[in-house]
């Protein structure tokens, strides 16, 4: 089978759908090129988007081809023919959730490994997002955005979605475990939101790096953004990001890994991650991150290369668990604080070192 065919089967990859765009140049328009008026007067369109249009021909001005580089006019008529995804429904699915406490007002999972949070590209079903609706008894599908406002760039039209603000508070990455809290109404996720805003959440991580940590406690304190190289990855950069602060401490050391307990001070994607790599010892596990493979220029050994090699086969994620969670009861104000414990693969994992490569 084609890989087109298979993606036209997929329901995470409706087929596109051509959508006609008009406009009209205004009398005070200044000349500028027609790629650039084209992305600058319809929302979401990205100017290599436009100019893949324009040489495929579905780009007109005046009822004819044009150039990327040809200067609109005043009064010119410009129709767009543009292939767009359909707009994303939240279906609700009956997907079962591990609950750790449920009331009127929130409900606290357990999330496991490979769970997307809410919809996006590649990702309309499946998600956490569509199990809680329909555990909330919520049965025909929400349409919420254009499919072509959830790019890569951005999650925000998906999360400011009346249809789902009022459940998803915080996140957690695909392939990263552990507690999750959810607001059932409005008003729980507005006071929920707030804590996460003003730091009073406290949420622990653990997780097993590469290399053996030297400091027993640590912090790190950088500034966030887009990786340069890859727009879907993060990194640390010297302007333009977001402060982001880890703490940790070491747990354990192993001949070649160290088991941490991490601690979120702001909770910014992919923070965890992006830290660890930048002080050289990256999760493992951690495909986009460098943690895929152990640094095998430490491993001196055959012995010590094939226990290394044997981690990177017990788990095929980043090796990071949302272990506790505590927050203050949207309603009555009182402290909850839920723990889990770890998931199959790093339970493996941990005792696999623990017997095998401890110091």
């Amino acid at each position: 089978m084609k890989a087109e065919s298979i993606l036209d089967s997929d329901p995470n990859y409706p087929p596109l759908e051509e959508h006609v765009v008009e406009l009209h140049v205004p009398p005070a328009q200044r000349p500028v090129r027609l790629d650039v008026y084209v992305t600058e007067s319809i929302r979401h369109a990205t100017r290599t988007r436009v100019q893949e249009a324009i040489e495929a021909g579905m780009i007109s001005v005046n009822g004819r081809a044009a150039k990327a580089s040809y200067r609109v006019q005043p009064g010119d008529r410009i129709v767009c023919r543009l292939l767009r995804r359909p707009p994303i429904e939240l279906l609700p699915e009956p997907i079962p959730l591990d609950i750790l406490f449920e009331d009127e007002d929130v409900l606290v999972i357990n999330k496991p490994a490979g769970m997307v949070v809410h919809p996006a590209h590649g990702n309309r079903t499946g998600t956490l997002v569509n199990a809680v609706l329909y555990h909330l008894g919520i049965r025909t599908p929400i349409s919420i955005a254009d499919s072509d406002e959830l790019d890569e760039e951005s999650e925000s039209s998906i999360l400011a979605s009346a249809a789902v603000r009022p459940g998803i508070v915080h996140r957690l990455d695909k392939d990263t475990s552990g507690v999750m809290v959810i607001a059932k109404h409005e008003d729980a996720s507005m006071r929920l939101s707030r804590q996460f805003a003003e730091r009073r959440v406290h949420r622990l991580y653990h997780g097993f790096v590469w290399g053996i940590v030297g400091n027993d406690e640590g912090r790190i304190e950088t500034q966030l953004g887009r990786s340069p190289r890859n727009r879907k990855l993060f990194a640390v950069v010297s302007q333009g990001g977001k402060p982001a602060i880890t703490t940790y401490r070491v747990r354990a050391r192993y001949r070649f890994a160290t088991f941490l307990e991490l601690k979120l001070h702001t909770g910014r994607t992919h923070q965890i991650r992006v830290h660890m790599a930048h002080i050289g010892h990256p999760l493992i596990g951690d495909e986009s991150y460098g943690g895929a493979s152990p640094g095998w220029g430490g491993l001196q050994t055959n012995t010590l290369r094939s226990l290394a090699h044997k981690c990177c086969t017990l788990i095929q994620r980043q090796a990071l668990h949302a272990s506790v969670l505590g927050f203050f009861h949207p309603r009555s104000g009182q402290y909850l604080e839920f723990t889990t414990p770890f998931p199959p693969d790093m339970q493996q994992l941990s005792e696999f070192l623990e017997h095998n490569a401890k110091e």
